[in-house]
């Protein structure tokens, strides 16, 4: 009847979900509500040297070391208990396999320990939903962009479909990877220390520019900038902060093509910038140019 309605609606409204994701070097437990509403977001962040990545099996031993801390600091945070909570999520992929299988471990340990059920959550659709819930977008064009992935995805049909993505690394790698062959610090993150030194150079270094179709491809671009950083940094020719700053504007200008012709497709004048390198305010400012003057046309 509708008082059974009701009280379906009410619980949906006030669900609670703690989730778990680790699959990459930060691990982080967060609690929300069903409406988006974050309770508590706390996290740590697995840092090396500069000059250096992070290797699967270090970064599982890190989130072996913190996770159970987080979970007691989320759950305090939110002021929430255990029984008040409906279910425990967890980033079932795609992302490192070490990493991902703690985190995998502890919450099945913690769903039934606290008797709830477990829900799997793929990485790639979470950013996506999760964009669309804080900016309330209908139907963008995303652009996912990490470290591990780099995919224009739209939802049409009933389905996520892929319009165009990376056909070889993804641009956080490329960023990544340069930033360790200059050894830019990885704290916080090596793509926000190339963000900053970026907005200091004052030489545009060209670079080669591949778009394939819909799709882009960054390996070329890392070997040939990994040669003119020998060459041209030695000589004086550029600095660190010229080849930040080229590096940037040339693989965001690939990526805003697509997404471009993408939104073209779609019929849509929403995007959205998802993923690790999607925080880079730079490429916001360029998708927002993009937008605007899709708006005029």
């Amino acid at each position: 009847g509708r008082a059974g309605d009701s009280l379906v609606q009410r619980r949906v409204a006030t669900m609670i979900a703690l989730g778990i994701e680790g699959s990459a070097n930060k691990l982080g437990v967060g609690i929300v509500r069903e409406d988006g509403s974050i309770l508590s977001n706390v996290r740590h962040t697995f840092i090396t040297p500069p000059g250096t990545g992070f290797l699967p099996k270090e970064t599982a031993a890190h989130h072996r070391t913190h996770i159970i801390r987080l979970v007691r600091e989320a759950l305090e945070e939110a002021k929430i208990k255990p029984e008040e909570l409906d279910c425990v999520c967890y980033t079932k992929g795609p992302g490192m396999g070490g990493p991902l299988r703690v985190c995998a471990v502890v919450a099945r340990m913690l769903a039934q320990m606290w008797k709830k059920p477990m829900v799997g959550v793929n990485h790639c659709v979470a950013h996506i939903e999760m964009g669309r819930v804080v900016t309330g977008a209908a139907h963008p064009v995303a652009l996912y962009v990490s470290g591990g992935n780099t995919q224009v995805i739209s939802f049409a049909q009933d389905r996520y479909r892929i319009f165009g993505e990376t056909i070889d690394i993804a641009v956080g790698n490329c960023l990544d990877r340069f930033a360790r062959l200059v050894k830019l610090s990885n704290d916080p993150s090596p793509g926000y220390n190339i963000e900053q030194e970026a907005k200091k150079g004052t030489k545009f270094v060209e670079l080669p520019y591949v778009v394939k179709g819909m799709d882009v491809s960054f390996a070329g671009i890392l070997s040939n900038i990994e040669d003119v950083a020998k060459t041209k940094l030695e000589s004086g020719e550029c600095t660190v902060a010229d080849l930040c700053y080229s590096l940037q504007e040339t693989v965001f200008a690939m990526l805003v093509e697509t997404t471009e012709r993408a939104m073209a497709h779609c019929g849509t004048k929403e995007v959205l910038a998802v993923g690790g390198v999607g925080c880079n305010k730079r490429l916001h400012q360029m998708l927002a140019d993009m937008a605007e003057e899709q708006d005029r046309a």
